[in-house]
């Protein structure tokens, strides 16, 4: 049953839309990010904290990297979906304009340390997204010295368009209802073994998770 379910997770896997394109994913976790809002005109205000969805994505292999992708999402909203898209050319541009010390080959690896720093020490590793009020976006990733807040690299974002949010939200949806049916699957296989070996327990089962009896009646 083990190796059913991680053949099934696996294929639920290899029907991201991320990946249609030849990409692969390399990172995939949430990551605590200060989601700011940025309007014309208007003072900068702290942001709301909240668990982003980052992915990273590589197109290429270690020896020949042609293309990085950043991929940002939330469960708590399904139409917030940004990507950060970037080759060795514009790698190049942001270099210079950044003084950054690391080649293109190690940027997929730089961009994750920098996401695991803002898991381990959200203190003093911040993930500060500013959402403009067109597509643009920013990440900015800064380190607090405690005696001052350095900003050790900033990405450009846009905002995915709609086809894509679309196509990402039925892979979500698809993904937990296959879940959800496997998950089925699995406790009905649980219940029948039960029943057959030890059918008391079975009815001690099932009488314990009754609604009634959860709420102690």
């Amino acid at each position: 049953m083990a190796e059913l379910t991680q053949f099934d997770i696996a294929s639920i896997d290899e029907m991201d839309p991320s990946i249609a394109d030849g990409y692969r994913v390399i990172y995939d976790r949430e990551v605590p990010f200060e989601l700011r809002l940025h309007e014309n005109n208007a003072p900068q205000q702290v942001g709301t904290l909240e668990a982003v969805k980052a992915k990273v994505l590589v197109l290429g292999d270690e020896h020949s990297l042609q293309s990085i992708r950043v991929e940002l999402s939330s469960e708590a909203d399904l139409f917030f979906h940004y990507m950060h898209v970037i080759d060795e050319a514009g790698f190049l541009a942001i270099q210079e304009q950044q003084k950054l010390m690391v080649e293109f080959a190690d940027y997929p690896n730089v961009l994750i340390r920098m996401l695991n720093n803002c898991i381990k020490e959200p203190h003093s590793h911040l993930a500060v997204f500013v959402m403009k009020q067109d597509v643009d976006a920013r990440l900015d990733f800064i380190q607090n010295m405690e005696y001052k807040f350095v900003e050790l690299m900033s990405c450009h974002f846009i905002r995915s368009p709609e086809e894509i949010v679309q196509h990402q939200i039925t892979f979500r949806y698809n993904a937990v209802k296959t879940r959800l049916n496997m998950m089925q699957s699995r406790l009905e296989d649980v219940n029948n073994l039960v029943k057959l070996k030890n059918p008391s327990l079975l009815l001690q089962l099932q009488k314990s998770t009754t609604p009634g009896h959860l709420m102690g009646r």
